[in-house]
């Protein structure tokens, strides 16, 4: 009994180990930022984009990928995503990540995945989230964006909300109101990705990552400008 005693203690200790680096070596965190790079080209593809003076002259922007909308009259919404700000030379940050929490109430039916991006007018909107989280609709509010590659294809737009949103839809509803969610930092995905002692405004402050998926999301960035 003492050899099988002391045969399944180490087994044990491997398979905590294994489970402990699989959760902070950032790879997670990794696979997000591959997934906002690939909902970024889906929306250039489609034939009513994004317009490219919109990312051009606003100074944030957050993507989440997968974003579970989900409801029987009264709805939640929950999803985990990254935001980036302009920085004062004109490129872009490096990713933070974020969560998106909230509820919704309406006629609805079922559970839909959507791809989602704000667009900020002001950076300082997503800087100042910092430690704590704000409310979409209530601390600022976001209207549908508009479409198109130039946004002076609508003349009735003038680029001055202060967040726009799109949704790119793949399940049972045809769109979706943030208004009422909450945007809060998440900590424990920044800290497996850039060490536990990174603060969000320190992320939002710096752009010099070396990491792939984020040389390509930058890229990916610049090309929609």
């Amino acid at each position: 009994m003492k050899t099988i005693k002391w045969l399944i203690t180490p087994i044990l200790l491997s398979i905590v180990l294994v489970f402990a680096s699989a959760t902070t070596d950032g790879s997670r965190e990794t696979e997000k930022i591959h997934s906002a790079v690939n909902v970024l080209k889906d929306f250039t593809e489609m034939k009513e984009s994004i317009p490219h003076d919109l990312i051009s002259e606003y100074k944030g922007i957050v993507i989440i990928p997968n974003l579970i909308n989900a409801g029987f009259v009264a709805g939640g919404k929950r999803g985990r995503g990254i935001a980036l700000v302009k920085l004062d030379d004109g490129t872009w940050s490096d990713p933070v990540f974020i969560t998106l929490t909230g509820g919704s109430f309406g006629l609805q039916i079922g559970v839909q995945s959507v791809d989602l991006v704000l667009v900020f007018r002001h950076k300082g909107v997503l800087t100042k989230v910092k430690n704590g989280d704000f409310t979409i609709g209530g601390d600022v509010s976001a209207a549908a964006g508009p479409v198109g590659r130039s946004s002076s294809a609508n003349t009735d737009y003038k680029l001055e909300a202060e967040v726009y949103s799109y949704s790119r839809s793949r399940g049972l509803f045809a769109g979706i109101s943030i208004n009422g969610s909450n945007l809060g930092i998440d900590k424990k995905a920044n800290a497996d990705y850039y060490g536990s002692d990174i603060s969000s405004s320190d992320i939002f402050s710096m752009g010099k990552s070396n990491a792939d998926a984020v040389k390509e999301l930058k890229e990916t960035l610049k090309a929609m400008q």
